[in-house]
Parts: C-alpha cells; sequence; structure tokens
C-alpha cells in the first residue's frame, strides 16, 4: 500500500474532476490483476473505457456526478470486488448475481431448519428424519472456532451424509472458509494457485504459488457431502467451493459460483475517495481462472413446481444423492 500510495503521489494527480479521473484509471491500469484476463473473456479494452468516460468529465461537474462516471467506469470490470466508497455512497457491481436465478428461498431454507435446530456461533444444524446431516453457514464474516466445528461434528458423527448449505453466502474471511474445509481432509491436498502483481504491466506477475489445504487436527468428518451453491456464493466462499472440490467424497451441487477470487486491495484519490479492487489472482488446481466462478459437479436449480409446494429442490435432490 505504501509503493502504491507513493506511487499516486509521484503523478501529482490534482484535486478536479480531470485529476480524479486520472488516478483512478492508473491505479486500475497499474495495480487490477485482471486486465488481460478480461480481455480474453469479455473483450475489455481499458483503454478504450479510458477515452469513453474521459469524454463525460468537465470542470464544473458536482461530486455526484463525478461519482456517476467513476463508478460505471469501474463497472465495466464486472467484479464484485471494485467498490468506490465516498461519504455519501458506495460505487459496485452485483451483476455476478443479480442476472441469474436465485436458488434459493429463506422462507424455504427455515422450514427445512425447523425451530429446534441446534446453533454454533454463526452455523445452524439438525439431523433430517432420513439421519443426513444438515448444516447452514450463511457467512465467513462472522467467526467459529474450532470447538464449534468439534461440537457440529461430533453431533453429526452418526449421520449418513451431509448437506452443507452454502448458498448466499457472500463471503468474508478466508480463515474461516479454510478452517471449515480442512474439516473434510484427512490429507494435506493440493487445492490451486496464487500470484501476486510485482509491477505495473498488466502480465507482471509472480509465479503462481500451490496452495495446499492442510488437515484439522480436530474432529473430521468422514461421510459423502454435498455442498450447495448459487451465484451468491463469492470471494471467500468462492476460494471454499474450489477447495471442497478437492476433497474426498464432496460433490458440489447447485448453480455456478459467483466468482471473486482476487485478495482485494484499497487505495485512495486525490479528494479522499477510496477504492477497493482485486490484486492477486487465484487459480483452480488446473491453473484456471476462478474469477467468474466454479461450475457445480451437479447442476440443480429450484424448479417453480417445487416453490409452490414448498420444497427445495436442492436439498431434495442432494438427500437421494446421499441416500443412493
Amino acid at each position: 500500500m505504501l509503493l502504491l500510495v507513493s506511487c499516486v503521489q509521484e503523478e501529482q494527480y490534482n484535486n478536479t474532476p480531470e485529476g480524479n479521473f486520472e488516478a483512478l484509471w492508473t491505479i486500475v491500469d497499474e495495480h487490477y490483476c485482471f486486465l488481460d484476463y478480461k480481455r480474453e473473456t469479455i473483450g475489455l479494452d481499458w483503454n478504450e473505457v479510458h477515452s469513453r468516460y474521459r469524454a463525460r468529465l468537465s470542470e464544473d461537474m458536482t461530486n455526484a456526478q463525478l461519482f456517476e462516471v467513476l463508478a460505471e467506469m469501474l463497472s465495466e470490470l464486472r467484479d464484485g470486488h471494485v467498490n468506490l466508497y465516498t461519504p455519501g455512497d458506495i460505487g459496485r457491481n452485483w451483476s455476478w448475481y443479480e442476472d441469474y436465478p436465485r436458488n434459493f428461498y429463506a422462507d424455504l431454507q427455515n422450514t427445512y431448519l425447523g425451530t429446534d435446530y441446534k446453533i454454533a456461533a454463526s452455523l445452524r444444524y439438525r439431523i433430517f428424519d432420513d439421519n443426513i446431516g444438515y448444516v447452514v453457514c450463511p457467512s465467513f464474516t462472522s467467526g467459529f472456532g474450532d470447538g464449534n466445528l468439534d461440537e457440529v461434528f461430533y453431533t453429526l458423527r452418526t449421520c449418513n451424509g451431509l448437506i452443507l448449505d452454502m448458498r448466499n453466502n457472500s463471503g468474508g474471511d478466508l480463515n474461516n472458509a479454510e478452517r471449515l474445509a480442512r474439516r473434510f481432509t484427512n490429507e494435506r491436498i493440493h487445492v490451486g494457485y496464487i500470484s501476486h502483481k510485482t509491477g505495473k504491466g498488466h502480465k507482471a506477475f509472480s509465479t503462481p504459488e500451490k496452495q495446499y489445504l492442510e488437515p484439522s487436527d480436530g474432529v473430521r468428518w468422514q461421510q459423502s457431502t454435498v455442498v450447495l451453491t448459487n451465484r451468491q456464493c463469492y470471494s471467500a466462499t468462492n476460494t471454499f467451493v474450489r477447495d471442497m472440490k478437492c476433497c474426498p467424497n464432496v460433490t458440489i451441487l447447485g448453480d455456478q459460483t459467483g466468482g471473486g477470487s482476487g485478495l482485494p486491495f484499497s487505495s485512495e484519490l486525490p479528494n479522499g475517495w477510496s477504492v477497493r479492487f482485486s490484486a492477486c489472482p487465484m487459480y483452480d488446481v488446473n491453473m484456471n481462472h476462478i474469477e467468474f466462478g466454479i461450475q457445480p459437479d451437479v447442476a440443480t436449480s429450484i424448479t417453480d413446481e417445487d416453490r409452490l409446494k414448498g420444497i427445495d429442490t436442492l436439498i431434495e435432490t442432494a438427500r437421494k444423492l446421499l441416500l443412493q
């Protein structure tokens, strides 16, 4: 961060609409990690974006008008990790889930949980009548400790299988995601790669480093597991799903995850507005980007017919799969 701030200060951008625009565009150009990848996949031309949005500037524009231009420019990146923070609003892009089926309804989930479910920190869990365990993990922002996980998996130890519901978990702390994933392997396994920005060029990255998942010292789950996903599985949850695909006896069921693989990085504009963006790309074990999400092993959607009957298609499909 110190290097980035120093670099921006050397350019001596003025606190004007043009100065703030050029500062933001340059910060992204030199440090955002997916410019080349998104040129290949969605045809992004960052230089063309500069020309198109630069033409919308004027010396007498208000802060609200400047915010609109800058936020729309950042939306061209199609990245939920890219945000522009001002005192009155946050520029964001939520197209990674807004343009897709929900595949999740809170009322359906509450029906399956009932009212006598158990609570371990942020986790909610119970055992279905068919002896299938069901665990809901709504977020990785709220922490849970190894003691919580020991209690959960010890309680479910006699179950014939486990449904781990990650739907609408938009991420949080990667440490929490790894803490949970470690319960599903008995061996150290290779789960992917990570690179780091090493310079201003679009291709300036370190050699990809292997990432491993270490087995937990606590209670580990030994039966079959189905992980439920939808488009709102993002960021740390996207990485969690990547890791779980490498674990034994695990099936990913539902919709493609929302993506968000780059570790966030922050900087500041001359007017004090903050920008956050992805700076460290992450990959799966085959060196494929996971920025745009991870495909499920079994693609399943909630049908309108099931929805009207109060049935969660994903949960019922997972139960059938586990009972087989």
